[in-house]
């Protein structure tokens, strides 16, 4: 199995990645085997398995390190990843992800829909089997709610140009960076981390999950449908209005009102024409910005974890959210 090229310069943590797939695969058995065929073409379509990645150096945090434990919390994480994206696809009707047919184009709603839900079970069988204890469960359940809230709040938020940075931030919190700070938690409290240091994974996941979110907004801008394996400005035309966008729209809401009461009709031209404007009112740069706040916030918390090659890891990973371009 092929993982994605950056991990090559992390010999250790490739093993341990590799591991990961392998068990999330012999996890996946259904009767249906062009959906399991499917589902796990998804699992070795390149993604960047930056959320186990994060999860299996932070089980490096306390003193009760179990790598076959933290390989098992790591695979859980990236079956619930999966899921999530599964019913993202069918709720934004999109074609491509990872540059491969989504299930829902390929067999409809009601198997992607199910297939998702069939994920989140098997998130749960896997954490299950190693979970110290019920209130663990009950934690990453709770988060799980708090991500799903994130994509209901997406959802009640289209097409609307009053959308606010705040509204923005609140919503991929919970869609985002609420996944890459349950990560970052449970990786060590797997390791019986102290609470300090459990709090400052949580706080390293969030501020990773928020940066990580808007550079991929960014990218939806400024990428080609090859380069970031989906279509790019697929997002403004199902109403779902990220940062750039939102940053530009500040007191010039008349100048894009014309081409975004288009909705679902805008053509390439009209994209061409948003991508401009957005240009001209600096909205990319503006929330390149703020996506370096949050790096940097997470690089201080990680700076200030107990010194280890893990932590080098963590830094040379982080530092490379912003310099991504896929």
């Amino acid at each position: 199995m092929q993982l994605h090229a950056m991990w090559e310069e992390y010999p250790a943590l490739q093993t341990d990645l590799t591991e990961v797939l392998n068990t999330i695969e012999k996890n996946i058995q259904i009767r249906d085997k062009n959906v399991e065929t499917t589902i796990k073409n998804l699992i070795h379509a390149g993604g960047k398995l930056l959320r186990p990645a994060y999860a299996l150096l932070c089980a490096q945090l306390g003193p009760d390190y179990d790598r076959e434990k933290a390989i098992a919390v790591a695979s859980a994480l990236e079956v619930l990843h999966m899921a999530t994206l599964i019913h993202d696809d069918v709720v934004d009707e999109s074609e491509l992800r990872r540059g491969q047919p989504t299930i829902h184009s390929q067999y409809g709603n009601h198997y992607a829909v199910y297939t998702g839900d069939y994920l989140f079970c098997i998130s749960f069988k896997i954490l299950s089997a190693y979970s110290d204890s019920a209130s663990n469960i009950e934690f990453s359940s709770k988060n799980i709610e708090k991500i799903l809230m994130g994509e209901l709040d997406q959802m009640r938020m289209r097409y609307n140009i009053h959308t606010t940075v705040r509204d923005y931030l609140s919503r991929i919190s919970g869609k985002t960076a609420q996944l890459f700070a349950l990560s970052c938690y449970s990786g060590a409290t797997a390791s019986n981390a102290p609470r300090t240091l459990v709090s400052r994974a949580w706080n390293i996941g969030h501020y990773l999950g928020m940066a990580f979110q808007i550079i991929d907004d960014v990218l939806d801008y400024t990428s080609t449908d090859t380069g970031l394996g989906k279509p790019v400005l697929n997002d403004v035309k199902q109403g779902v209005y990220s940062l750039p966008l939102i940053y530009a729209l500040q007191g010039h809401k008349k100048e894009f009102a014309p081409l975004l009461d288009k909705k679902e009709a805008m053509s390439d031209a009209d994209l061409h024409e948003l991508t401009a404007l957005i240009e001209r009112y600096q909205g990319v740069q503006k929330a390149f910005a703020l996506a370096d706040k949050y790096t940097k916030k997470a690089l201080r918390e990680i700076n200030r974890l107990p010194d280890g090659d893990y932590k080098t890891d963590l830094k040379s990973i982080t530092s490379k959210i912003l310099t991504r371009t896929i």
